[in-house]
């Protein structure tokens, strides 16, 4: 077996405010933080597709919810009741804060998008709509942009850096 087969998983869980988690940890760990996205990733193809600026805008509101009440996130809590709970896995606790700054950038991404959806201009919900599923990607490839400028920002750069999915 490759003895790095998790070293990208264990880097995004990492990044996303968890170094005490190990290699062995990290696919359930990565599993678990992964579920939020992936549901905000549904409804946001919905709002996408149909030019939703109302589901932008309720998008947008419960992750300030989460990024202001961090004990308190329903997708949390959803996945600690259908998930972790049945099949007797760690449950997702509050999120650290670099977890909660790539929230808070996806809920203003995601406002940005229903106010010029709502505003009548095209053209910048575009764009950002065109941001969000970048991000969305880079998500998808293991790398939170969010949590990396988060760490940046904290003058945490070498180990921002290390966090990043190709590192070795």
């Amino acid at each position: 077996m490759d003895q790095f087969k998790h070293l990208d998983l264990l880097h995004f869980v990492q990044q996303q405010g968890f170094p005490e988690t190990d290699e062995a940890g990290s696919v359930g760990k990565y599993r678990a933080l992964m579920f939020q996205p992936r549901l905000i990733g549904v409804i946001g193809v919905i709002a996408i597709v149909f030019q939703s600026a109302p589901l932008f805008l309720a998008i947008s509101s419960l992750l300030w919810w989460n990024v202001l009440l961090p004990r308190y996130n329903p997708f949390d809590a959803l996945y600690n009741a259908l998930i972790a709970g049945p099949k007797e896995l760690p449950r997702l606790g509050p999120a650290p804060p670099p977890r909660r700054a790539s929230q808070g950038m996806a809920a203003t991404i995601t406002l940005g998008i229903g106010a010029t959806l709502l505003g009548g201009w095209p053209m910048v919900s575009w764009v950002l709509q065109g941001l969000l599923i970048v991000i969305s990607v880079l998500l998808n490839r293991k790398f939170c942009l969010g949590s990396y400028v988060y760490h940046l920002v904290k003058g945490n750069i070498a180990y921002a850096n290390r966090t990043l999915p190709w590192a070795k």
